[in-house]
């Protein structure tokens, strides 16, 4: 959505409170997903208007075995059940965010933590795109629309160009795929917003 920008968040509404206000709004389930290391906590810490949730434990030597850490060596912690956020935007919508573990041994907790979702974030690293196949395979699996954000690491490869990306990920050219630095509010709430965007769009006219 070339022309969403993060000045569509609801400061005045919500933003920074702990309970919503008692006004008629679109409660909307969102998956933040993606593979281990890709940065699906920090981005969901930087927009939640409300102290996020994180179900985060220290990696082990055995866990170490099991977990490629391959592009993410100074990873000390992971998700181990999901991590919740919540951000309102204007017009009464409020997004939800459900953090998934990036682990395959996690992948049994997916059906439950997508149940009542109506779009996922997909979150790749540009440095490992083949660590996201498994999980955009699940995505598209379980029917849900999705985008697909980049997420701009300091030492992620510059070269390629979107076309090459979006032939990397094999994504319809329907399915919005973005950059984003997942530290930063803005840049995380524009992600979000060309999900939203994309969800909009794909709603049949007399639900729009």
């Amino acid at each position: 959505m070339a022309s969403a920008t993060s000045s569509t968040v609801d400061t005045a509404a919500g933003g920074g409170g702990i309970h919503l206000p008692d006004t008629p709004r679109d409660l909307v389930k969102i998956l933040v997903t993606g593979p281990f290391g890709v940065g699906k906590t920090t981005l969901i810490g930087s927009v939640s208007e409300i102290r996020p949730l994180h179900t985060e434990e220290q990696l082990t030597e055995a866990s170490a075995q099991v977990d490629d850490l391959a592009g993410v060596r100074d990873k000390s912690t992971t998700t181990v059940a999901i991590d919740f956020g919540r951000i309102s935007l204007r017009g009464g919508i409020v997004l939800y965010l459900f953090g998934t573990p990036g682990q395959e041994r996690f992948r049994s907790l997916w059906d439950d933590i997508a149940h009542g979702a109506l779009g996922a974030l997909v979150l790749v690293d540009a440095r490992r795109i083949d660590a996201s196949f498994d999980v955009l395979g699940l995505v598209e699996e379980s029917g849900l629309p999705y985008a697909v954000a980049f997420n701009t690491f300091p030492d992620a490869p510059r070269h390629h160009s979107p076309e090459q990306l979006r032939a990397a990920l094999d994504l319809e050219p329907t399915t919005p795929m973005v950059t984003c630095d997942a530290r930063e509010a803005d840049s995380s709430i524009d992600s979000l917003l060309a999900l939203v965007q994309h969800l909009i769009d794909h709603r049949p006219a007399e639900h729009r």
